[in-house]
């Protein structure tokens, strides 16, 4: 059984209170965090990568930007950044630790929330413990405009609900026949068991814009064909020595070499993203986000 997770101003932490017959503190508006999943149907597309220099170049474009490390049984965004965190989302949820304990400053400005040792206890969180999970999360949708989920490869059930929960949907696919079918399969499940309607393409690891089409247009065509469903091309990045010259130095590509080619093209995109206009509504929220984990998880 899990403990209560610790709040970050419980009383005995030093959390002072208002004197008496002071003023109620007034309260900013609240931001709509922008929850968009990075994923991919197969392993070794790259997904990491784009998670980790999407959000660097949003949060050098001003916009606040979190990258929750998703993949929670081979987690390692923060090892492709050069980072140590000493707790993760495990921490919080065994409740050693609050959530501004556990999240990490990377470079660039983002935030990064690490799952870097696996939660395994996360399907046997109680209803309760899951909503107090959801307030204190909830908490962060005034400190952020965009929150990218680096989903793990697949259709298993982790993939599957962080995807439906995010609603802005990237799928990364390389020019590999499996990585297209995979693509394919994932956009599928998520289409025809959940509803979701609306995916962006990103083509990683491609000769040139004339092949990132082709890769687009096989996995667009089968979508339009066998489902009625119409994607979106949202961009693409070329192969690029200086990628695994950047991994291997455990450094963000767009702080190691932003003149490289495939660090234009991530930045490019992101650009688009923030013009893109999301749904309306709550869905995309991270109130919505953590509530659809919830509503999945407990029944």
């Amino acid at each position: 059984m899990l403990r209560r997770m610790k709040k970050a101003s419980e009383p005995g932490d030093g959390a002072a209170a208002p004197p008496p017959g002071a003023a109620p503190k007034a309260h900013a508006p609240r931001r709509s965090t922008r929850v968009i999943a990075v994923t991919s149907g197969k392993g070794g597309v790259g997904k990491t990568n784009i998670a980790a220099n999407l959000a660097y170049h949003l949060s050098r474009m001003g916009k606040r930007t979190l990258v929750l490390d998703a993949d929670m049984g081979l987690a390692n965004i923060d090892v492709i950044l050069g980072l140590a965190p000493k707790y993760n989302l495990y921490h919080v949820l065994r409740g050693e630790k609050a959530l501004s304990d556990v999240i990490v400053q990377g470079p660039g400005g983002m935030k990064i929330l690490p799952a870097t040792s696996g939660i395994p206890e996360m399907a046997e969180l109680s209803r309760g413990e899951k909503l107090a999970l959801l307030d204190e999360l909830d908490g962060l949708g005034s400190e952020l405009d965009f929150m990218l989920i680096d989903t793990a490869a697949g259709i298993a059930g982790n993939v599957i609900y962080f995807n439906v929960a995010a609603r802005e949907i990237i799928v990364v696919a390389s020019p590999e026949p499996t990585s297209i079918t995979d693509a394919y399969a994932l956009i599928k499940v998520l289409y025809s068991q959940h509803g979701e309607k609306r995916f962006m393409l990103l083509a990683n690891m491609v000769k040139n814009s004339g092949e990132a089409r082709e890769v687009f247009l096989k996995v667009s065509n089968a979508t339009s064909h066998f489902l009625n469903l119409s994607i979106e091309f949202i961009g693409h990045v070329p192969e690029d020595t200086r990628v695994t010259e950047a991994v291997r130095r455990q450094k963000a590509l767009a702080e190691a070499y932003p003149d490289a080619a495939a660090s234009r093209c991530i930045e490019t995109i992101a650009r688009k993203l923030c013009k893109r206009q999301p749904e309306t509504g709550e869905a995309g929220s991270l109130k919505f986000f953590w509530k659809s984990i919830v509503e999945k998880t407990c029944g």
